[in-house]
């Protein structure tokens, strides 16, 4: 079915959530290891906040990761639905 007659149903959004949510997590979890891995493995937590989530930061680091999970999860649930 197209996106527009998916979009309404409640199964579309419980479904597309499901996918959402874990990618989500999976995408942030990367990110983290990818841009400070270093400080993470030492133990540096107070820089790795700096860098990603002190002065507004964590908005920029958090609006994209949100935007393409759901982005991600509404294709796939759309994708799978009939």
């Amino acid at each position: 079915m197209a996106l527009h007659h998916n979009i309404g149903k409640k199964l579309f959004w419980g479904n597309t959530f499901k996918v959402a949510i874990p990618f989500f997590i999976i995408v942030v979890i990367f990110s983290l290891l990818f841009n400070s891995a270093s400080d993470i493995f030492s133990g540096n937590f107070d820089k790795v906040a700096e860098v990603h989530f002190t002065n507004k930061k964590w908005v920029r680091f958090f609006l994209g990761k949100i935007v393409i999970s759901i982005m991600y999860g509404m294709y796939t649930s759309n994708k799978k639905m009939k």
